[in-house]
C-alpha cells in the first residue's frame, strides 16, 4: 500500500498520474487495485492499493520499472503532485484463507 500527502490543487494530476501507474504495474505482472482518492475527511490523503504474487514477483516490478522509459518518467512527475508518500507491505486475511 501507498500512502501519499498530496499537494493542495494537484488532485486532478494526481487522479492522471495514478490511471497511467495502473496500467503499468498491470502489465508488469501485478494486480492494480486502484488509487484512493479523498473524497471525505483529510483532502490530501490518496492511497494506492496493488498486489504481486510474491515479494521476489515485486522486487522483479521494481527493477524492470527503474529500467522503463515510460515509469521514469512518471517517478519524475511525483515531486510536483505530492509532499511525500510511504510505503506499506501488508498481507491479506481472507475467508478460508490459512494463517501464515
Amino acid at each position: 500500500m501507498l500512502r501519499y500527502e498530496l499537494k493542495a490543487g494537484r488532485e486532478a494530476d494526481f487522479e492522471v498520474y495514478g490511471r497511467k501507474w495502473i496500467t503499468l504495474v498491470n502489465r508488469f505482472g501485478g494486480q492494480h487495485h486502484g488509487y484512493f482518492m479523498p473524497s471525505e475527511g483529510a483532502s490530501d490523503v490518496a492511497y494506492a492499493l496493488f498486489s504481486f504474487p510474491s515479494l521476489a514477483a515485486y522486487e522483479t516490478y521494481r527493477e524492470a520499472s527503474a529500467a522503463d522509459p515510460v515509469c521514469q518518467a512518471l517517478f519524475k512527475e511525483l515531486p510536483e503532485l505530492m509532499h511525500r508518500y510511504d510505503r506499506t507491505f501488508l498481507r491479506p486475511v481472507l475467508d478460508g484463507m490459512e494463517p501464515q
